[in-house]
């Protein structure tokens, strides 16, 4: 797991939609602790799916991303979510 890593795909290819845990698509659908919870996306296999497979305006990075890249990534965006995104 290499949290700095996840920070740097994080910004390259989430933060257009998801800045600072939100979502500009969904604004219900944020990466915020409660509603990862509520979504049932609040572990690292969850998140990692839905990174590899997209879901809805949400795209693939299956075929863009590694999957070690694609761990540190979930990883990073629960360690956010446990800190409100500060």
């Amino acid at each position: 797991m290499d949290i700095a890593n996840g920070q740097k795909i994080f910004i390259a290819n989430c933060s257009s939609c998801h800045i600072k845990g939100n979502n500009v698509i969904i604004p219900e659908k944020t990466l915020k602790k409660e509603v990862l919870a509520l979504n049932g996306m609040n572990t690292v296999t969850s998140i990692a799916y839905q990174v590899t497979n997209g879901k809805n305006a949400m795209p693939a990075f299956g075929g863009r991303l590694s999957e070690m890249d694609i761990e540190d990534v979930a990883n990073y965006i629960l360690k956010k979510s446990r800190e409100n995104w500060e």
